[in-house]
């Protein structure tokens, strides 16, 4: 069964510049569910929907009925993707869903996932990825020497876990061949997969990306965030631990430990990634937002008449901004809730409408008021600099920017696709220099301290790394890393030839 198959030209909305936005993006989002006598299709559906804002280029659900793995996927939003007619035809107990947004791998159809393998035992395997891996020239370089080597186009560090996977399941199962094959992946991993009839979750040593387990009431749910349990009526079980395989079947659910853990979660899920009606290590992202704003406002403060958010990611910050400062809260921007993701290039006339296309000013609450202007974070710059004149222009006296989270200098390697080092607008710059940058009066960040405080986390615990450039798996050179690495080496891996259908979107796949 066949999803429609289109390759548009994918574009995101431009800044304000013409540039590509450059929002940092997180990779994607996962979803598992194993459910037998429930629509898991749909849960999955709903689940990817809770998920959206992790992944918006492509989505994908898998479902497996005990004989056969089938598999949809195409580019787009989660409901542009899927309606009654795509989601009836997944029939099963067991669903893996994703929703993606790339950082090893172009936005190509090939590349959405689920990805799918089929075992040298004829097997079906589909599986999503969230995180980035490190060392996917070293595992490409395995599958090839496996013979494992790539007929479907794709070029993602997911295929080439779900292709060694393949290729070593027919021998000794898959649960096994995961409990091989994961400690050999380094860099950031939560994993849901699943054959024809058992549902597997894995996360990383680092934990860098979150993952929970759910319990519905005749199932299991795992999911990226908790949001995505409450959306299908799942309770929230637990976290999937650090270094952890899961394995959920008619036997019941199986914990297996294939790494020691080393937590170091990624403190910008609690400035930016993750929903705010989530919790990250049994803390409210919300309730940490609103703090790091009240302790903005004590490193940051400012004599100001309004405080005012960058809807909706600094609305948070803001509102403990306002609390600690004594300053009244108002909402001085509007947001135009469907511009997302587009294939649609702007022309030059919407273009130079920059920011407008996202934001509009409310004018009568601007003029004449010295604001205190609260975001989450500053990549380029470019976003904030219109910003900033687009106050001015409304009336604006003074623009004060505070930022929720530290200068990001360094890029992401583990699933955050910042802009390169070169265009971060906080390297090599002062305070002062990014303050002239983005023409604001003043300008204040909050410190990795304040952040860290405010997620209740131990410092030992998080990684910084896009703060302070520590990472904590090493990376390898320069050249052996990157986006299109796999595609400059032409191609990521490619399934031996088995008996069965062969990969689509599409295919039933499974034991005879």
């Amino acid at each position: 069964m066949l999803g429609d198959h289109h390759e548009p030209s994918p574009a995101s909305v431009t800044d304000p510049d013409g540039q590509p936005e450059a929002e940092p993006r997180e990779e994607c989002g996962v979803f598992g569910v194993w459910a037998p006598g429930e629509d898991v299709a749909k849960l999955a559906y709903y689940g990817l929907y809770a998920l959206q804002h992790r992944g918006q280029e492509a989505a994908g659900i898998s479902a497996g009925d005990g004989r056969h793995v089938v598999v949809f996927k195409d580019l787009g939003l989660v409901s542009q993707v899927f309606d009654e007619k795509s989601l009836s035809s997944l029939q099963g107990h067991v669903a893996v869903g994703h929703c993606r947004y790339s950082t090893t791998g172009g936005s190509s159809w090939e590349n959405a996932q689920p990805t799918f393998r089929t075992t040298g035992a004829g097997s079906g395997i589909a599986l999503g990825h969230n995180g980035n891996l490190v060392n996917t020239h070293e595992l490409h370089e395995r599958a090839r020497e496996l013979g494992v080597v790539s007929k479907n186009g794709a070029t993602t560090d997911s295929d080439l876990i779900c292709g060694l996977l393949a290729a070593t399941a027919a021998d000794q199962g898959i649960e096994a061949a995961a409990a091989a094959l994961l400690p050999s992946l380094r860099g950031a991993f939560c994993l849901t997969f699943s054959d024809e009839s058992t549902l597997y979750a894995a996360r990383d040593p680092q934990g860098f990306r979150p993952l929970v387990l759910g319990r519905l009431e005749r199932g299991w749910v795992a999911a990226s965030e908790t949001a995505a349990l409450d959306i299908v009526g799942a309770s929230f079980v637990r976290e999937v631990e650090p270094g952890e395989l899961i394995a959920i079947d008619a036997d019941g659910i199986r914990s297996t430990r294939f790494a020691n853990p080393e937590p170091k979660g990624c403190i910008f899920e609690y400035v930016y990634l993750a929903r705010p009606d989530t919790t990250i290590s049994g803390r409210s992202v919300h309730a940490t937002r609103v703090d790091i704003g009240r302790r903005l406002a004590d490193e940051y403060p400012a004599d100001a008449d309004l405080v005012i958010p960058v809807p909706e990611s600094g609305t948070p910050a803001a509102i403990g901004y306002a609390q600690a400062s004594g300053i009244p809260y108002g909402q001085g921007l509007v947001k135009n809730s469907y511009v997302g993701r587009t294939f649609i290039q702007p022309s030059q006339t919407i273009r130079q409408l920059g920011i407008r296309l996202k934001l509009n000013p409310l004018r009568d609450v601007i003029r004449g008021k010295r604001l205190v202007v609260v975001d989450d974070s500053i990549v380029r710059g470019n976003t904030q600099r219109a910003l900033v004149r687009m106050l001015r222009e409304s009336g604006a006296v003074e623009v004060h920017v505070r930022i929720a989270s530290p200068p990001v200098r360094w890029p992401c390697f583990y699933g955050i696709d910042f802009a390169s080092r070169a265009e971060l607008v906080a390297n090599g710059a002062d305070l002062d220099g990014i303050r002239r940058a983005i023409g604001a009066d003043s300008l204040g960040y909050a410190s990795v301290d304040s952040l860290v405080a405010a997620a209740e986390q131990p410092r030992n615990r998080v990684c910084a790394a896009c703060f302070d450039g520590e990472y904590p798996v090493a990376l390898p050179d320069e050249a052996l890393i990157g986006k299109h690495m796999l595609e400059n080496l032409g191609g990521a891996s490619q399934e031996l030839p088995v008996a069965g259908a062969g990969y689509g979107a599409e295919d039933a796949v499974g034991r005879p």
